[in-house]
């Protein structure tokens, strides 16, 4: 496989397009791949059988185009999905868990809290992170329902938007809670309507350069590092819509193309 090929990443909308920034700013040389599932998305209250099939077929997609390793951007595919995935592909795969870890162990009050999917929380590999940590910490958890669909509207600076999102961080700030765990990676999107609520109370923790040194890893280890020029970026979306590409642009930054798969 060649340095030059690019690094694939999925997510079941644009909640990942947090993770891609942040492995553009830690890798700039890198070519990379974004295919956004928006014709599956919200991915959090699907089946879990649901689940693993779309992210199947989004790393099949992704190998075949190519892509020298997988970033499965987001925490529900992968607290649902990255097991079998590494079982069926032969191409190092990435995963996003929630940052349960770095939380604990900067607590200061012994109370973190989780914003995730209802999928996320219910899985089997989010109950044994959480267990790991349980007795350094109290850990509470609260499914957001509604907060991915309120990202990929846009409005994140919406009257609604501020009041949603008081509504779950609020009762956690209540509990003592000194760090709140970001476990979606849509939610890092709304971390600057979060941090007036928050105010000197808590920290947000979020995953997107700790994944993005962990590709960067994976690359080294492999041999596969691309050492100069300036990385491109294409965008791919399951979904194509009228305003695709204005979604996807604006929380990119930058005008962008979308190509429909």
């Amino acid at each position: 496989m060649a340095k030059k090929c690019p690094i694939g990443i999925f997510d079941s909308g644009v909640g990942g397009l947090s993770i891609a920034h942040g492995i553009r700013s830690e890798l700039p040389s890198e070519d990379i791949l974004y295919v956004a599932d928006l014709g599956y998305s919200p991915y959090g209250s699907k089946a879990k059988e649901i689940i693993e099939d779309r992210s199947e077929y989004m790393v099949d997609y992704l190998c075949k185009q190519g892509c020298k390793v997988v970033v499965v951007a987001c925490n529900t595919a992968t607290v649902n999905s990255i097991a079998m995935l590494r079982e069926k592909f032969d191409i190092p795969i990435v995963g996003v868990e929630p940052g349960i870890k770095p939380a604990a162990m900067q607590s200061s009050t012994g109370v973190i809290a989780v914003l995730a999917t209802e999928q996320t929380i219910k899985s089997v590999s989010f109950q044994e992170l959480k267990n790991r940590f349980s007795e350094l910490v109290k850990i509470e958890t609260r499914a957001c329902p509604g907060l991915v669909e309120l990202v990929e509207s846009g409005n994140i600076h919406s009257k609604k938007s501020i009041s949603v999102v008081s509504d779950y961080v609020v009762p956690l700030l209540s509990k003592g809670a000194d760090r709140i765990v970001l476990g979606c990676t849509h939610f890092s999107f709304l971390a600057p309507v979060m941090e007036p609520i928050l105010k000197d109370k808590a920290r947000l923790v979020d995953t997107a350069k700790p994944v993005a040194l962990e590709v960067k890893n994976q690359l080294t280890n492999h041999d596969l590092l691309r050492p100069c020029g300036v990385g491109e970026i294409q965008f791919c979306s399951t979904e194509m819509s009228a305003n695709t590409s204005r979604k996807i642009g604006h929380l990119w930054g930058d005008k962008v193309d979308v190509l429909g798969i």
